[in-house]
């Protein structure tokens, strides 16, 4: 130690710069540090990222995983940021260390179907070398900046003249301008933005109407809940000819979440129901739809007058409800069960969990008890999905044929397993209640094997009414009976746009656009599905 300070200048500027030297050494050492861990954590997420297309979601928790990494990733490609910069600024006290520059991947061309704005710097007048004038242009080079433009306002003026006849005096002047609402002002690009913030982003009109405000263009609450309710209203009959198209599929899915009511003193527990229309996976021509209803409980009555006219097969979860639509004697016709194989799955998930029993015991909690029976169940259920997988999209008749050949002797394999474990477990037992789900609705599991327009889960009721499971944390609450079936019409036509890979917003400003001057019998054009081959809207002319 002493050996190390003797070896120190004496000279107050030398150690500044060696001070300056020794902090700039340290800054770039943080910054590599800071980028070797945003790397590491951009690999792990694109391994997991690769791991689940090829070879699916390993378990429930899955999605929720790879949000939690790619915000780790945020704020380590953040941090390691700050420290670059800082690295550089300590560098730059010095001339003895270099700055730490971070390795980035190259930047992807800007999507070619922006407009692009050209700034011509002004070039020089005179040589900087020489101060010659005589100055001959060799080329150019662009640099590309992404810039948005904020959110403007305007105001539309239909200019209507008025001609008065020389012969007979009448007065003649072209018609007023439609608006969706009778005698409103609102055109259909600022309508489809209130509905798609309330019932897509899940923006109440009390947030919408400060944001407004604060750019200058005051909309009280109760105008934009009347945009809401005309809207509505207008949409009424796209969301009748929606519910026609997806009641008539020979396969459905439903589910049911919850959803608070505003009551008096207090809020009660309602319920959403969504009934998906999706063939894709059995290589069906016909496009994906939803509808959902709302009800004031979860009563069973409810989803027998859902499907009141329909026969078919349903896939769903074990709810009680459902069991009137079964029986053999309904009319039109009974509906057949097709039980969903991730439910059952979960229920042996939760008791086999060796991750989170590890996150447990790292929390200092008691870690949760391992079933190696449980284990064993997720392992064999999750054969049967690999089989899925590598038929999804095919037609029916290939699924089926598949599945009689691989998945058929594994199914019986695992009803035999499943009935030998039973006999060794109590009543009450965790586990043998798991076993139970399956094996008292053990029809309903294995009708896949003979229809291949089935699918192995309900997943795609599931995906409907996950954005509503995030809306609630934004909304809190429906104020009324009247709100709630409001949202589900409006929520099963943005949820049907998403499922058509059509964008919810310009959508509904093309229809608000149209569908007062369009014919009735052709309403079904206006349908997302099939609006992006129907012609172009006025909207779009405009633009």
């Amino acid at each position: 130690m002493n050996a190390a300070l003797a070896a120190l200048p004496d000279d107050v500027e030398t150690l500044k710069v060696a001070l300056l030297a020794a902090r700039a050494e340290v800054a770039a050492a943080l910054a590599e540090q800071s980028s070797n861990r945003a790397l590491i954590a951009h690999l792990k997420l694109q391994i997991e990222k690769l791991n689940r297309d090829r070879f699916g979601p390993r378990s429930e928790r899955t999605a929720r995983l790879l949000n939690q990494m790619e915000l780790q990733l945020e704020e380590l490609e953040t941090a390691a940021t700050e420290d670059e910069l800082a690295a550089e600024t300590a560098a730059a006290k010095t001339t003895t260390v270099s700055g730490f520059t971070r390795a980035r991947p190259a930047r992807r061309p800007f999507p070619a179907h922006l407009p692009r704005e050209r700034v011509v710097l002004p070039g020089p007048v005179a040589c900087a070398c020489c101060g010659g004038t005589r100055l001959s242009k060799l080329g150019e080079d662009t640099t590309e900046s992404l810039e948005t433009i904020p959110r403007t306002w305007k105001v539309i003026q239909h200019v209507r003249e008025k001609f008065s006849c020389r012969d007979c005096e009448r007065i003649s002047q072209p018609p007023a301008p439609f608006h969706v609402i009778p005698r409103g002002w609102a055109g259909p690009n600022l309508l489809a933005m209130i509905l798609f913030e309330k019932f897509g982003q899940h923006q109440p009109l009390n947030r919408q109407a400060e944001r407004y405000g604060r750019e200058g263009v005051p909309l009280s609450l109760s105008t934009l809940a009347d945009l809401v309710g005309t809207c509505t209203a207008v949409l009424m009959p796209l969301f009748l000819r929606l519910e026609a198209h997806v009641m008539a599929a020979e396969r459905l899915h439903g589910d049911d979440t919850t959803v608070p009511v505003l009551a008096r003193g207090k809020t009660d527990i309602a319920r959403l129901w969504t009934y998906v229309r999706d063939d894709r996976p059995f290589g069906g021509p016909a496009p994906p739809g939803t509808v959902f209803y709302y009800s004031r409980d979860r009563g069973g009555e409810h989803p027998q007058s859902h499907l009141d006219g329909y026969a078919g097969l349903l896939q769903a979860d074990a709810y009680g409800g459902y069991g009137k639509l079964y029986e053999s004697g309904r009319k039109p016709g009974p509906i057949l069960e097709a039980a969903c194989w991730a439910h059952a799955r979960r229920k042996f998930f939760v008791l086999a969990d060796i991750a989170g029993s590890a996150r447990r015991a790292v929390q200092g909690k008691a870690p949760a008890v391992l079933s190696p029976i449980c284990l064993e169940a997720v392992q064999r259920i999750d054969a049967l999905f690999d089989i899925e997988r590598d038929i999804n999209g095919h037609t029916a008749e290939a699924r089926q044929a598949t599945r009689q050949a691989l998945s058929a002797p594994l199914v019986a394999d695992l009803h035999r397993w499943l009935g030998e474990q039973r006999g060794k477990l109590a009543r009450g037992n965790d586990v043998a209640r798991a076993i139970d789900y399956l094996l008292k609705r053990w029809t309903a599991f294995t009708r896949f094997l003979d229809d291949g327009r089935i699918c192995l889960s309900n997943n795609a009721a599931e995906r409907a009414l996950r954005g509503i499971a995030l809306g609630r944390k934004s909304w809190l609450f429906c104020g009324s009976d009247r709100g709630g079936r409001r949202a589900a019409v409006m929520y099963s036509l943005i949820v049907t746009a998403k499922m058509n890979d059509v964008d919810p917003q310009a959508w509904l400003a093309d229809v608000l656009a149209r569908i007062a001057e369009h014919p009735a019998k052709r309403l079904d054009d206006l349908l997302p599905s099939n609006w992006a081959t129907s012609k172009a809207s006025p909207v779009e002319q405009a633009a």
